[in-house]
């Protein structure tokens, strides 16, 4: 068991969610694996370097940090989230942040 552990790193997605379709983007730096259902979509998502999001707005959405650091703004708050963190965006809410190197996040949208 030690053996096998030794070989994985603890922040990795998993193999086969690396071999979900990537999504399309155009934030150089970031890795998105695409999961979409009928009625919502999760984004497994890594960044390699800083991103800078810029401000946007869509639909409920819900997220947790793998690993890393993300600072992160929804509507007039603004706050810095770890692993093992969630955060809610509100439908239509403007939000922005900053994902740093090694940030690994699983996102859910309703939309």
């Amino acid at each position: 068991m030690d053996e096998e552990r030794s070989s994985v790193k603890i922040s990795d997605f998993a193999g086969f969610i690396k071999n979900l379709p990537e999504a399309e983007h155009s934030l150089d730096g970031l890795k998105i694996w695409l999961l979409q259902g009928g009625t919502m979509q999760a984004l497994f998502m890594e960044a390699v370097k800083e991103i800078q999001l810029p401000p946007h707005s869509h639909g409920e959405q819900w997220g947790i940090v793998v690993a890393g650091k993300l600072d992160l703004t929804v509507g007039v708050e603004s706050r810095i989230y770890g692993p093992g963190e969630s955060y809610f965006i509100p439908a239509g809410v403007e939000h922005f942040g900053t994902l740093h190197p090694g940030f690994r996040a699983i996102d859910c949208f309703a939309d």
